[in-house]
């Protein structure tokens, strides 16, 4: 059964957008993972499987079978980020548990060339959005490495809940490294996160409180 209302789901605002991750992203994809390897490196999972930094085309296409895979079974909400039209990073939903718990895990990344314009947290607040009154989960986690400072601004800007070190949760880049644990559920955001960051960025814009970019 397919439990994943509305997916694929295009979503927009402004010139931000999600999409169905596909198997013609390829070369994009692809070149933008090879030019952004030092950038992400500190950051990914270590996974023998699909060792993402390789030139060959064979690991995206696994990937991407996987995930939409996982969609149709309803355990996952493979989405790439757009900025103006084009290719700009990725952002999943995955680990979706339905029952009594509705809950999910987030992960995203974005070109290192379009950090600082609020591409991130538009995306992320959109796809929450999807997951909490399209999708109808209830709540979703965002694991990120402590040292991860731009990572953490996104969620933070956005009230995500830090809810605690999960200990040497993930291997990456050559450790198994902890993670912070941060958390929303749908009752945090009755009017809809994305709102209520578009709010937030108007009134900097006007004369508030900074809000700082990523």
């Amino acid at each position: 059964m397919d439990r994943l209302r509305g997916w694929p789901a295009t979503l927009g605002e402004g010139p931000v957008g999600l999409r169905p991750l596909r198997l013609s992203d390829v070369r994009v994809w692809r070149e933008t993972r090879l030019r952004n390897a030092d950038w992400l490196r500190p950051w990914e999972p270590s996974n023998p499987e699909t060792p993402l930094f390789r030139t060959g085309l064979g690991p995206y296409i696994s990937m991407v079978g996987t995930l939409r895979r996982e969609a149709r079974q309803g355990l996952a909400l493979p989405w790439v980020v757009t900025y103006g039209g084009r290719f700009a990073g990725q952002l999943t939903v995955g680990a979706i548990v339905w029952g009594s718990a509705r809950s999910a895990q987030v992960g995203y990344w974005i070109d290192g060339a379009l950090a600082g314009k609020g591409i991130t947290p538009t995306a992320l607040a959109m796809a929450v959005d999807h997951c909490f009154f399209t999708t109808g989960l209830h709540r979703l986690e965002a694991n990120i490495r402590p040292e991860n400072q731009a990572s953490r601004r996104v969620v933070e800007k956005l009230g995500f809940r830090e809810e605690g070190i999960r200990r040497r949760q993930l291997h990456i880049d050559g450790a198994w490294r902890d993670h912070i644990c941060y958390a929303l559920t749908v009752e945090d955001v009755p009017g809809g996160l994305l709102v209520q960051w578009r709010r937030a960025r108007e009134s900097a814009t006007h004369g508030g409180s900074p809000v700082e970019e990523v």
